[in-house]
């Protein structure tokens, strides 16, 4: 936690923002903290001196930017009085994978980092979408007494999931573009969550995007929520955003959950 406060710091310097101005604090990342049956957002708030801002938690695992991102336009659109939000993720995930059992090696790819950005009145996050398949909802889990996540009914899981994981990728894109009032031709960036790059390369092939249009994590593999906000951040900071790029950010997590948002980069 404290390592991720010194991050928090430098990104509220940077982006020369008083931590009194802040109005919410929002937590979407891991569910593994610090401690159990605990929320990290109050503890952050504190530590960087948001003393106005109320601390928010969602759980939503590895769907979690584009959740936060679509949480922190409704809080602004239900309270005029709420005109910048502090979200921020992490993730340390790989401590509970047990790489001798064959039956998580999905997990293998799994890493560990933060996130942190502000969403502030004028900035563009337009619609989003979300689809769940509850009938994976059991299947990755961390059972009572164990130190490792498990997956039960691997085979079934996997079954599953090829027949509909990319259409719902596909979906939730789709649909977010739409209630944008753009079409998919729009989009400049596609922003996915690290996955196997097979399935990388065929949402791109599927969204007529090229590889200069996304960014993937190879160095950094899979960090539940932080993925795509991280890749948003890469982005920024190489100069590839022109103001007004139409930007998807697209994830899945278990349970399973899709989820896309569409953001308008720059101010309004």
């Amino acid at each position: 936690m404290d390592a991720t406060t010194e991050e928090l710091c430098r990104l509220l310097a940077e982006q020369h923002t008083d931590p009194e101005t802040v109005d919410a604090v929002i937590y979407f990342g891991s569910t593994w903290k610090d401690y159990a049956v605990w929320q990290a957002a109050p503890r952050i708030a504190h530590a960087l001196g948001c003393s106005r801002a109320f601390a928010l938690e969602l759980d939503y695992t590895s769907c979690g930017s584009p959740v936060a991102l679509r949480v922190a336009k409704a809080l602004a659109q239900s309270d005029s009085r709420i005109r910048t939000t502090l979200l921020v993720a992490a993730s340390c995930e790989s401590r509970l994978v047990d790489y001798t059992n064959e039956r998580t090696r999905f997990m293998f790819s799994f890493g560990d980092g933060a996130v942190a950005a502000l969403v502030e009145t004028g900035q563009e996050i337009l619609e989003s979408s979300m689809l769940t398949d509850g009938s994976l909802s059991l299947h990755v889990r961390l059972d009572p007494g164990e130190h490792y996540l498990d997956v039960h009914e691997p085979d079934a899981m996997r079954r599953r999931l090829a027949q509909v994981s990319l259409d719902n990728f596909l979906q939730v894109a789709a649909d977010a573009v739409k209630q944008s009032g753009l079409a998919l031709t729009d989009v400049d960036f596609l922003l996915p969550i690290h996955m196997k790059r097979s399935m990388h390369h065929e949402l791109l092939t599927r969204l007529a995007l090229t590889a200069d249009q996304t960014v993937y994590l190879d160095d950094t593999g899979h960090m539940s929520g932080v993925d795509n906000l991280l890749a948003l951040d890469r982005l920024s900071r190489a100069g590839s955003l022109a103001n007004g790029d139409i930007v998807l950010l697209l994830a899945a997590g278990v349970g399973y959950t899709w989820a896309a948002t569409v953001i308008r980069w720059g101010q309004a």
